[in-house]
């Protein structure tokens, strides 16, 4: 089997499928929750080789995966023992920050300059929150990368974050901010990657 971090065929047809999920649930505006972004490891790492098969879809500082951590680079993540709180508290604002939303943007109402702007800053404050609190063991980046297509799909937006490969573009270093708690420079990379999938789009 590929490895589950590798560009593989298969990785890649997971995405896809995965993606057409998303957007059908996105459509519907369903609730975004912890639940989804469990469902959506597991979808996108099936039929591929991991580390700990047992840590896919689950977080860490979960039963069997107590004093789990893990480095980005050059940074220590979030300490397993705190994650699960701080993914409560993330679904908690990301929830009412998107009720919010809903009112102020109905099902097929067009994104003037403000709500487009509202709309991104949401995706690029739940992608960079996802890279901070790096609660799975693999494949965070992925799924970020699949929160903010799925906000976005939620008001009209293509999917303009590609889950993978990893984009260019100042991402590496967005991320890199957002691990430290600052998710303004990946809304600025998010509003640039819009502006090239909608030019490429037409």
């Amino acid at each position: 089997m590929p490895n589950g971090d590798e560009d593989s065929p298969k990785l890649g047809h997971n995405l896809r499928g995965l993606l057409h999920r998303i957007r059908d649930d996105a459509r519907r505006r369903v609730k975004p929750s912890l639940a989804a972004a469990r469902s959506w490891h597991l979808e996108f790492l099936t039929g591929l080789t991991v580390p700990n098969i047992n840590a896919v879809g689950k977080f860490r500082g979960e039963p069997g995966l107590e004093n789990i951590e893990v480095e980005i680079g050059s940074r220590r993540g979030m300490a397993s023992i705190d994650v699960v709180p701080a993914l409560v508290t993330f679904e908690r604002v990301l929830q009412t920050a998107v009720s919010r939303l809903d009112a102020l943007i109905p099902a097929g109402t067009a994104l003037d300059v403000d709500k487009l702007s509202a709309v991104i800053d949401v995706c690029a404050w739940a992608h960079s929150e996802w890279v901070r609190i790096h609660p799975f063991l693999n494949g965070n980046g992925r799924t970020a990368r699949l929160w903010a297509n799925s906000l976005g799909m939620r008001y009209g937006l293509p999917p303009f974050v590609s889950p993978r490969p990893r984009p260019d573009g100042g991402y590496e270093a967005a991320a890199e901010s957002a691990m430290q708690g600052k998710w303004q420079p990946t809304a600025i990379v998010f509003r640039q990657m819009l502006a090239t999938a909608l030019r490429e789009s037409r």
